[in-house]
């Protein structure tokens, strides 16, 4: 399937907890139908794991889970999604990654029937293809482990499948260190979009087979990558925000290979996806804190249909442990949210209006994901022929956007970084005319041993 036309085609109707198209999950959760819900997500603290730590890993989770849901039912949450992130050596043994899974399922199950609370599982194992160099995408010990976790979580239970997939990478970290919007737009819109159709055919296969369903992909490590960087000034903030808008042609890949969200927490894109797909999404932003800072704490919640705080450790607060006390911060967060909408259309385009206007200015990056660029961007991907256009044209949309807004005296921008605004012009401006002529030249650019260009199907 190819997206050629908005779902949400003004920004006043792209606002939090409500979607076009919502998710209806088996134990009564209705994602994007009129409500916020808190997404928990947690992890392990600093340890190893290990066949001999198993037994402690165990424990770990059976404490995190127990207090979340407790602490959930104790605060009257409406409902709860809960993520569970794998970690790498539980996706390189399935097994352990399954019964983790398994645990969590089974006391949610529980407090599902103490205490009626609505509750679904997202099962996130991390892309473990990028431990190996360069990486094998379609076959070998990694691809195949990171499958069978898939396949024995969605058979244990877990509704909804994600996974933050790491195609094109191996070309995108150097890119932004190097400030080369070329490579990244080939990394992204050539490389990520291909090893996406790939992926995520797999992925649909295993949903269809167990009664799932895809989820959504996220470009944490190419988008997140850069606001990261862009936050330790090691990056310019304005080419982090062009980095983000092009990132939405590569996740798009994900919907139209199947999946209905909600998008992943961390895909700070999403908002770009909700427009054109109509699907929820999960998004994270000053309940983040914890795994990252960013300048998108607040407008990262104007569009959000799950709101999730990224990833906790497992940690003792003089409040308890963390993921409990992360957990009441969502709560907190969606009740207000939903409070807002229960007082009809008019007070939430308000509250987003302030969500909005208090991070917009400050920060192109937050500027490109407000409502209006969100739709802009959207607009110009869906027009697009191909995704290497679409990643030109988000590009040249966000760039215009944020000299618009720069010019007004709407946008905050450092003058130094006011140059990189010319550079980046040129740069796709100039671009080849055609995706093959793009391929030639770029592969005779890049580094071509840090990657198997045969799976990418580029040999």
């Amino acid at each position: 399937m190819r997206f050629q036309q908005l779902t949400i085609t003004h920004a006043a109707e792209l606002r939090f907890g409500v979607a076009p198209k919502p998710l209806a999950t088996r134990h009564g959760l209705n994602l994007g139908g009129g409500q916020v819900y808190p997404e928990i997500n947690f992890t392990l603290p600093p340890m190893l794991v290990t066949e001999e730590t198993m037994p402690e890993v165990r424990q770990h989770y059976r404490q995190i889970i127990a207090g979340v849901l407790q602490r959930a039912v104790e605060l009257e949450a409406p409902g709860l999604v809960v993520e569970f992130e794998t970690l790498p050596p539980m996706t390189e043994h399935p097994a352990w990654g399954i019964e983790l899974t398994q645990i969590l399922l089974e006391a949610i199950g529980a407090a599902r029937a103490r205490h009626g609370l609505a509750s679904v599982l997202r099962i996130t194992p991390n892309d473990t293809r990028e431990m190996e160099r360069p990486p094998r995408m379609r076959s070998g010990p990694l691809y195949e482990a990171m499958l069978a976790t898939f396949d024995g979580c969605a058979a244990a239970g877990a509704e909804l499948l994600s996974i933050e997939s790491v195609g094109g990478k191996e070309i995108h970290d150097e890119a932004l260190m190097m400030g080369d919007l070329r490579s990244v737009l080939f990394s992204l819109c050539v490389l990520g979009v291909r090893d996406m159709r790939f992926l995520w055919t797999e992925l649909d296969r295993i949903a269809r087979k167990h009664g799932v369903v895809c989820a959504g992909d996220t470009a944490c490590g190419f988008g997140n990558t850069a606001m990261v960087l862009a936050e330790q000034k090691m990056i310019p903030r304005v080419f982090a925000a062009v980095v983000r808008a092009i990132s939405a042609v590569r996740t798009l890949v994900a919907y139209e290979c199947g999946a209905v969200g909600p998008g992943k927490d961390c895909g700070y894109e999403n908002p770009i996806l909700k427009a054109i797909t109509g699907y929820p999404m999960a998004m994270e932003g000053k309940t983040a804190a914890c795994a990252h800072l960013s300048p998108l704490g607040n407008i990262a919640a104007a569009t959000c249909d799950t709101w999730s705080n990224e990833s906790v450790q497992n940690v003792k607060l003089l409040g308890g442990m963390a993921p409990t006390c992360y957990v009441e911060q969502l709560i907190y967060d969606c009740r207000l949210l939903n409070a807002a909408l229960a007082d009809g259309p008019d007070a939430a385009r308000q509250y987003v209006r302030w969500l909005v206007h208090s991070d917009a200015g400050r920060d192109p990056q937050a500027y490109v994901l407000s409502p209006d660029s969100a739709i802009a961007i959207a607009q110009a991907i869906v027009r697009a022929p191909h995704p290497y256009a679409a990643g030109q044209a988000a590009g040249l949309t966000a760039l215009r956007l944020i000299r618009a807004a720069h010019q007004d005296g709407a946008l905050k921008i450092q003058p130094r970084e006011l140059p990189w605004l010319d550079r980046m012009q040129q740069t796709l401006e100039t671009m080849p005319d055609t995706e093959e002529e793009f391929i030639a030249e770029m592969m005779g650019r890049v580094d071509t041993a840090k990657f198997n260009a045969a799976d990418y199907g580029l040999a």
